[in-house]
């Protein structure tokens, strides 16, 4: 074969799987973006198939440029129609999204408005509460990260809580802003399904409904934080909140979540610290933060992670929840306690 035949073939190696790789991605925002029904979707996507097909046996003949053309075509289509797809503020929201915190700042004293305080009973039960409350920056007495497993080791939910000298605990958390009819989707968060929403919780509510009601696996960790710092990450979240109720943005699986939640705070504290795979793998973030003592180092990690296990300490109702998931927690009494459904270790760096 001369240079020409290998310079073809090469062209077709790198096609044909970008090819693919595309038709998947575009499938994939036809079916949780297309604006028809299941059967409509579920037909787009067989004659997108078709094209495929078509295209990648045309890759056979020696002169397959028209397809090509007619491939690209299509795909720059897609493309356009994707980039036209907007976040908004105005859909009919799940009850727990219906509002998102915004904040007024003068000087020390914060008042936060759209506070989340409902009382559930179950998933689907519930009493709907909505308040506004101020805070005294200059009480700021803690710090908690709190991650919430659902599925596995790897990933976790991260909410940030405040604690204050009068006993109130605030809770922020970045979350996916449901309509009244949707359910998460880990994959639909890929693909523009979800607007990202800052809410700003009781305990009681927030972090309760992952104990209690869900079931999810929860651990508290203590930030050794100064005050000041604590107070920058408090006015952050507001500046977040506060620009978010104005100018909506999709939630992303990977990029766009709570994930980076550790490192913001992680970098409040040192500038100069460095981005690892932890952060995105959220559930192993207990073990970033143990690496650069922002959590207590005083006990080995596999043991600070199981004394952060709040899920014994949570049982109950929601009366006097935040005291009760603070409560010290020994060695001995963990070999008391039900394990959990799994293990958090973190994997050793590449």
């Amino acid at each position: 074969m001369n240079n020409y035949d290998w310079l073809n073939i090469t062209i077709k190696l790198i096609l044909c799987p970008v090819a693919v790789a595309f038709f998947i991605w575009a499938s994939c925002a036809i079916w949780f973006q297309a604006p028809f029904g299941t059967l409509m979707r579920i037909a787009i996507i067989a004659l997108w198939l078709g094209v495929l097909i078509w295209y990648l046996w045309g890759e056979r003949h020696p002169a397959p440029w028209p397809r090509r053309a007619v491939f690209l075509c299509l795909c720059l289509a897609i493309l356009g129609w994707w980039v036209t797809i907007k976040p908004s503020l105005n859909r009919i929201w799940a009850a727990e999204v219906a509002h998102t915190v915004t904040g007024t700042v003068n000087g020390n004293m914060v008042t936060l408005n759209n506070i989340r305080d409902f009382e559930w009973e179950s998933e689907s039960k519930y009493q709907i509460r909505w308040k506004s409350e101020t805070y005294d920056l200059s009480t700021i007495t803690s710090t908690d990260a709190f991650l919430s497993y659902w599925t596995g080791p790897a990933i976790a939910h991260t909410l940030v809580s405040f604690g204050f000298a009068d006993g109130r605990h605030i809770v922020f958390s970045a979350e996916i802003r449901k309509e009244h009819h949707e359910k998460f989707s880990t994959i639909g968060g890929f693909f523009r399904n979800f607007e990202l929403a800052m809410i700003a919780a009781e305990e009681s509510d927030i972090i309760f409904t992952r104990t209690n009601i869900r079931g999810e696996q929860v651990y508290r960790y203590p930030i050794d934080i100064q005050p000041e710092t604590a107070k920058t990450l408090f006015l952050s979240y507001v500046e977040n909140a506060n620009r978010l109720a104005k100018e909506p943005e999709f939630y992303n699986t990977l990029l766009t979540n709570c994930t980076t939640v550790i490192y913001e705070m992680a970098k409040l504290m040192d500038p100069g610290i460095v981005f690892d795979y932890r952060i995105l793998l959220s559930g192993y973030a207990p073990y970033y933060l143990y690496d650069h003592e922002l959590i207590s180092t005083s006990d080995t990690a596999e043991h600070t992670v199981a004394k952060a296990h709040i899920n014994e300490l949570a049982k109950g109702d929601a009366k006097d929840y935040s005291r009760r998931i603070r409560q010290p927690v020994s060695l001995g009494q963990l070999d008391k306690m039900p394990a959990p459904s799994f293990k958090i270790i973190s994997p050793a760096l590449p």
